[in-house]
């Protein structure tokens, strides 16, 4: 579970660096009102616990560990009312897509974690990452080059 968490969170690591003297604002969320992105039994976190060294990086929340699970779920069954939809992920991650009135898509990634160096236990306090994925996700990819036809030319 701890290589899980751990790979997962590369992704939201790929984001730019911001100045870690002091965490900063909570990272902007593509279209989402930062207000509106702390739902009933979340806690602002903007730390993010002081983890993975996400401060600055994602918008974080805390609860209770033993409700992480309940919250993920209010989060992506708010994400999906405002036309966000899971489009992958693992077990701690879900990755969403939204498509873009001008064409093109958003990405957002949501990521569930705690501190794992600490025992897991009923005042264990667990964590959710949102952070924008950069860039447009649906845009077409480069054709892939085609391998060379080993026998040659067709004969004629």
């Amino acid at each position: 579970m701890k290589t899980l968490i751990l790979a997962a969170t590369a992704a939201l690591l790929a984001t730019p660096v911001v100045a870690q003297d002091a965490p900063a604002a909570p990272a902007p969320v593509a279209g989402l009102d930062a207000d509106a992105l702390v739902l009933p039994g979340a806690t602002l976190s903007p730390d993010c616990g002081n983890l993975y060294g996400l401060a600055g990086r994602a918008f974080c929340v805390s609860a209770p560990l033993a409700s992480i699970g309940a919250l993920a779920e209010s989060y992506i069954a708010t994400f999906q009312t405002q036309g966000w939809i899971p489009a992958g992920g693992e077990d701690n991650r879900v990755v969403f897509v939204r498509r873009r009135d001008a064409g093109g898509c958003d990405g957002l990634q949501m990521q569930a974690f705690y501190d794992t160096s600490r025992p897991a236990g009923p005042d264990t306090i667990g964590y959710i990452g949102l952070a924008p994925i950069p860039g447009d996700v649906c845009a077409a990819r480069a054709p892939t080059p085609q391998p060379a036809n080993p026998a040659g030319p067709p004969a004629q």
